[in-house]
């Protein structure tokens, strides 16, 4: 597994944990990252960088999956799935380096990975729209 999809992964299970257990996301991280086992420094790094972020912007991140959501309130959406958006918005708004294709394409594994039979197409439908409505629109500008 190549390492910023493990990252990713980790980042995933972060968020997860976090919203099962109440917790936010920073106490979230720091207990996981105390349990676990060594991983690589790199994917360390990437995870933790994607899992604080979209912590830091968590309000923003959902503004923007509510409005692209369409006919699907927040918090009526699967905790994965909702992760996983989190996690794709995130890329898709903050970490510029990373081309919105790849960003997609992990987020649409992940749902498939860990989500039912619709994850996909749900989180492709709408970290798609937001890449065409507010990415090009912002490379337009």
């Amino acid at each position: 597994m190549r390492k910023r999809t493990l990252a990713r992964e980790l980042a995933l299970k972060v968020l997860y944990q976090a919203e099962i257990t109440r917790r936010d996301v920073k106490t979230a991280d720091q207990i996981f990252w105390t349990e676990m086992e060594e991983v690589d420094k790199a994917v360390r790094e990437f995870a933790r960088m994607l899992t604080l972020g979209v912590g830091q912007h968590l309000q923003d991140i959902d503004d923007f999956i509510s409005k692209y959501g369409t006919n699907w309130q927040i918090k009526r959406m699967a905790v994965i799935d909702r992760n996983i958006l989190r996690l794709g918005v995130f890329e898709l708004m903050f970490a510029s380096d990373i081309p919105p294709k790849v960003t997609i394409n992990e987020a649409v594994e992940l749902a498939k990975k860990y989500g039912d039979v619709d994850s996909s197409k749900f989180v492709n439908g709408i970290l798609d729209k937001i890449h065409k409505v507010e990415i090009l629109k912002e490379k337009k500008l």
